[in-house]
């Protein structure tokens, strides 16, 4: 669901997006709705950088330690060598295609850099970024081990994107950049992942890699000298490697390093037996009750179960910048180092066998140890048995003691939570959820202190001090979240809830906690001074209002719950955000006439620069000036607009027009609806007004912001609720809703006349590609055509929950089946597109998915097509295929929307011809370059790439 989610939030950003992600050096966090944001995991050293690419796939590993960016063809300044379309065409290979070039222009812009600025908040890195990967990249040999996919050659995930350059920039007194100095001393062409600061921001510490003579590219650990830019190899060893498949490396101090090493004594991988040693058997003799999404990825015998010891078996090495360095305790599979705020300890989380054949790693057994800074052992938190039989339920957990970390405002202290009801949150039982908390090294007889009960589900902490921390908990079925103030050292302080809300109800948010470094490298609720005595936090919101997002900075007393507001948004033309605070690195309390923060501003044609803004004066200095990515897009038209649906439910959605389009003389376009549906709990909560009129139109690779280009209009993300009211589940009226909220964004743009009746298509990707689906089998008056990627539409083959639905097909089985266009094949009438990925790794979107159900349209003769594209995953990745998509979308709506058979009549004779004329040069493409089939069989991969399979 969170990559669903995920990349469905982030198609709309593209590879060469600005703004890129900043890495602030502050903690990540999940905001849920309502909440005051929960640190994901508390991080005491300065996090990594933290990318548009890396966000879906990080998000399953719940914590950002990698550094990755887009990458793909070009030199190290990000530039991309000119090929005339020929050349290209040829280049792609025989059944690799090019869009249009108003399309592939913007989408071969080169990127812009991503930044990072250093603790001390003096310094910014520019880290240069490649486009597009070549597919030879993603054809790279893979393991897929466990629910991870593992590149032997490199010893990391798979598929992991780089840096190609480090350029460091002062950040002057004025705000403005000081000149440019190139981090060097490393290999040319050599790939960057895994840049972090030294906590007192002298030294950088990341891995280079590059491919060599042997086929390897096994990272190496890197460090550079701020000043000089100079880098050089941490380790004195050539044989010395980075183990990067779980964590990488941390700084334990300002010289030294805990690095995840790949084991010397290590030799070749285990060998495939020839013969199997006996069958593959899974026993369920004790009647347990195991309930399992489909993963993806498992491990399916004692060979795979070697196998990923052979590549996650990691050796710990402490190394000094001074070049000593010492190997501390056993080889084992480490997945997360974490020195403690003191650095006198190490949190040392580990799996071990028995491995599961039937979960993804992280359910593995699991053990957690308390270490001191040098690797001797110092306790056993505790070692967690194989977690098979999580129940499905939203809200259901692991037993025994999870989410395990150091206070971020004490030197050595732990924290954790335990669950009351077994971990299934079918059980009703009061408190829920413990939160303990416990020094890391034990005096004789102490034991864990209860720090607070919850009856709902524990969602995180934001620490501050012994009189100050915000406990959170959450229930997704009532959507009901609530904050508690805690004074985690005070005795005889009462918890009291400070927000009780719904986590929908998006105009109540009262914002997230603004934190502010330690001296400890850590980050915690950023008390500020006023003149009176009260206790004062920094709220930072989204601002949601009917009129649309409008963020705000918040002095809120933390004991009456006053609040002043000090910072909003320009609110008419800009849209604003606060990102981070730049006057965090001093202890104790802030005050706020030395306030100092960073924010963001763009409007609906002006890209995000950044901008430093000082109290008292208010003094804002920009310091980036980045150009547009796609200036030929500059002079869109945008507007959010708002209409009804027939059951009285508030919609919503963004409206996108060509540069230059004026409805009234250039009459009713071809219109591109994408979208992707959302559940609800309550009618108002469903009407509510996300996102801002004002932000700048991202458009990232495979977006459908693409055919503004191509003179479409857009309706991107018209809300698509579906409501649950009560008792009652959301997926048991989901063909009505879905039907409804499509029938009145159709009908809203038409009423507009800025689009043709008989010309809107409709798409989407992931639980949109099922939307579209959907909609041409129940709603075929609305669209013309569909394009659908990625999808799932066979529910009975997710019978363990998909989505937001925690029934199974036995609890459920007519909502399943009502909800699977599988089952509605005979009433698709409408041309529809269907593209995967081969190599979907996405819980329940499995490309077999695609297969069927094309088949299933084919086998009633409806006009169909589907292509499989090769070596990709959930979201596409390789130029090629990307460009192809992007052939593929195109084609199918100049044929079926712009030049709709069904409204031919209405075009005069000359236009009739040219599109005849459009339609048949496309036909003989198709035959001359084999793409209405397969690829040739009995040719061997490395000699011939096979073109994305197609079907017609």
């Amino acid at each position: 669901m969170l990559l669903h989610k995920a990349y469905h939030r982030f198609s709309l950003l593209p590879s060469h997006f600005s703004p890129p992600f900043l890495s602030l050096n502050i903690p990540s966090a999940v905001h849920v709705p309502g909440t005051l944001g929960i640190p994901l995991r508390k991080s005491p050293r300065p996090m990594k950088s933290f990318t548009t690419s890396t966000y879906s796939s990080r998000l399953l590993r719940l914590a950002p330690v990698a550094v990755a960016a887009e990458d793909g063809g070009g030199d190290r300044n990000g530039s991309v060598p000119s090929q005339s379309a020929d050349e290209e065409n040829s280049s792609l290979g025989a059944g690799y295609r090019l869009p249009p070039p108003e399309i592939k222009d913007i989408v071969d812009a080169p990127p812009l850099p991503a930044l990072s600025f250093s603790p001390q908040r003096d310094k910014i890195l520019f880290l240069k970024r490649r486009a597009l990967p070549p597919l030879t990249e993603l054809a790279r040999p893979e393991e897929k081990l466990a629910g991870i996919r593992i590149d032997g050659k490199c010893n990391t995930r798979s598929r992991m994107s780089f840096y190609t350059g480090i350029a460091i920039h002062p950040l002057m007194d004025d705000g403005t950049l000081g000149p440019e100095k190139e981090v060097h001393g490393f290999p040319d062409g050599a790939k960057i992942n895994f840049v972090s600061w030294s906590r007192d921001g002298r030294h950088l510490s990341f891995s280079i890699r590059f491919d060599e003579e042997d086929g390897s590219s096994k990272l190496k650990v890197w460090v550079a000298d701020v000043e000089t830019g100079k880098a050089r190899p941490l380790f004195q060893s050539p044989d010395i490697y980075l183990n990067a498949v779980f964590d990488n490396f941390v700084w334990v101090d300002n010289s030294t390093l805990l690095v995840c090493t790949i084991p010397l004594s290590r030799g070749a991988p285990p060998k495939k037996p020839l013969v199997p040693s006996g069958p593959k058997i899974q026993s369920n003799e004790q009647k347990n009750i195991v309930q399992i999404r489909t993963y993806q990825d498992l491990l399916k015998d004692e060979y795979d179960e070697d196998l990923f010891d052979y590549y996650a078996t990691t050796q710990l090495i402490l190394a000094s910048l001074d070049g000593t360095m010492k190997a501390i305790g056993p080889p084992a599979v480490y997945t997360s180092i974490d020195p403690s705020p003191d650095d006198k300890y190490l949190l040392i989380s580990s799996i071990h066998r028995p491995y599961s054949f039937i979960v993804p790693c992280g359910r593995f057994p699991k053990k957690v140890d308390v270490w001191t800074a040098d690797g001797k052992f110092v306790r056993e938190l505790c070692d967690l048995p194989l977690a098979e039989d999580i129940p499905i339920a939203f809200n259901s957990v692991r037993r025994g003691m999870r989410s395990i970390n150091w206070r971020a405002d004490k030197p050595s202290t732990l924290y954790w939570v335990e669950t009351q009801d077994g971990g299934d949150a079918k059980v009703e039982v009061s408190p829920r959820d413990i939160v303990y908390t416990q020094p890391a090294e034990l005096q004789d007889g102490d034991q864990p202190e209860v720090l607070h009960k919850l009856d709902l589900r524990y969602g995180g902490i934001s620490w501050c001090d012994d009189s100050l921390a915000l406990f959170y908990e959450s229930w997704y079925k009532t959507r009901r979240t609530r904050t508690w103030v805690i004074s985690p050292g005070l005795k005889d302080a009462s918890p009291r809830i400070l927000f009780d809300r719904s986590s929908e109800d998006v105009y109540s948010d009262p914002g997230s906690p603004m934190l502010r470094r330690t001296p400890a490298g850590t980050y915690v609720i950023a008390k500020i001074k006023k003149e009176d005595e009260g206790t004062y936090i920094l709220l930072n919101g989204s601002g949601a209002t009917p009129e649309g997002n409008i963020p705000f900075l918040d002095l809120f007393d933390i004991n009456t719950g006053s609040k002043e507001r000090i910072w909003e948004s320009n609110k008419e033309k800009y849209y604003e955000a606060v990102v981070a605070l730049m006057s965090d690195q001093q202890d104790g309390d802030l005050s706020i006439d030395r306030l100092k923060i960073l924010t963001s501003k763009e409007s609906k044609t002006e890209n995000t620069q950044y901008y430093l803004q000082s109290w008292p004066d208010r003094k804002v200095s920009q310091i980036t000036n980045f150009p547009h990515p796609y200036p030929q897009l500059a002079s869109l038209q945008k507007e959010m607009i708002r209409y009804q649906r027939k059951d009285g439910v508030q919609l919503t959605a963004t409206l996108y027009l060509p540069p230059g389009y004026d409805p009234s003389n250039d009459g009713p376009l071809p219109c591109l609806v994408w979208s992707y549906p959302g559940e609800f709990k309550s009618k108002d909560a469903a009407g509510q007004v996300r996102g801002s009129p004002n932000e700048f139109a991202g458009i990232g690779p495979t977006s459908a912001l693409l055919w503004l280009a191509r003179r479409f209009a857009i309706l991107s993300g018209p809300t698509i609720p579906i409501i649950g009211e009560g008792d009652e589940e959301a997926n048991d009226r989901y063909v009505e809703q879905l039907v409804g909220s499509a029938e009145a964004a159709v009908e809203e743009v038409i009423r507009r006349g800025v689009a043709h009746p008989n010309k809107i298509a409709v798409g989407g990707h992931s639980y949109g590609a099922f939307m579209t689906a959907n909609l041409l089998a129940h709603a075929p008056h609305l669209f013309c055509c569909g394009i659908a990627r990625s999808g799932a539409y066979n529910r009975t083959l997710t019978p363990f929950g998909f989505q937001n639905e925690d029934r199974t097909l036995w609890e459920a089985t007519n909502t399943y089946v009502e909800m699977s266009p599988f089952m509605s094949a005979n009433k698709v009438k409408k041309p529809i597109l269907l593209m995967h990925g081969e190599e979907d790794n996405n819980p329940g979107t499995l490309t077999m998915q695609s297969d069927r159900f094309f088949n299933a349209l084919k086998g009633h003769g409806a006009l169909c097509r589907l292509v499989v594209l090769p070596f990709e995953s959930h979201g596409y990745a390789a130029r090629e295929s990307i460009m192809h998509v992007l052939w593929e979308t195109d084609r199918w709506l100049q044929k079926y929307c712009v030049n709709n058979p069904d409204v031919l009549t209405d075009i005069d004779a000359s236009k009739a011809d040219e599109c005849k004329t459009v339609n048949d040069s496309e036909n003989k493409a198709m035959s001359s370059s084999g793409g209405g089939g397969s690829s040739p069989e009995g040719l061997e991969q490395e000699e011939f790439l096979p073109a994305p399979r197609s079907s017609l």
